[in-house]
């Protein structure tokens, strides 16, 4: 909240009658939209998109989490994780928000093209 009183006192600061003011307000609002557009709106769309892949998992689907360990789902679990076959008869545990959306991406579009 500081920088905001700080902000309103320089844009005062100015000789009156000047308008200067109005100037870095419309500056500062072109920052705000700037940020929002460039910067917040694309990471809310990708936690969106990143939600709604982890909410269609399914089994039998081959993922890479984020530390880059290969497997196919095998169940999913009601407690936010899910059941990982790495190799046949060896499963693991892991949270469903260690899934990466690119890599896993990646790893079936390679499947694909062979």
């Amino acid at each position: 909240m500081m920088w905001m009183n700080t902000i309103l006192l320089a844009a005062g600061s100015g000789q009156p009658g000047q308008g200067g003011g109005m100037v870095q307000l419309v500056m500062m609002g072109a920052i705000i939209f700037v940020f929002y557009f460039f910067m917040i709106r694309p990471q809310a769309k990708k936690a969106k998109e990143q939600k709604k892949f982890i909410d269609n998992l399914q089994k039998g689907d081959k993922v890479v989490t984020i530390a880059g360990i290969h497997g196919a789902v095998n169940k999913i679990n009601e407690d936010g994780t899910l059941q990982m076959e790495v190799n046949p008869g060896s499963y693991l545990k892991i949270e469903k928000s260690a899934i990466s959306m690119e890599w896993t991406a990646a790893l079936n579009k390679a499947a694909e093209k062979k």
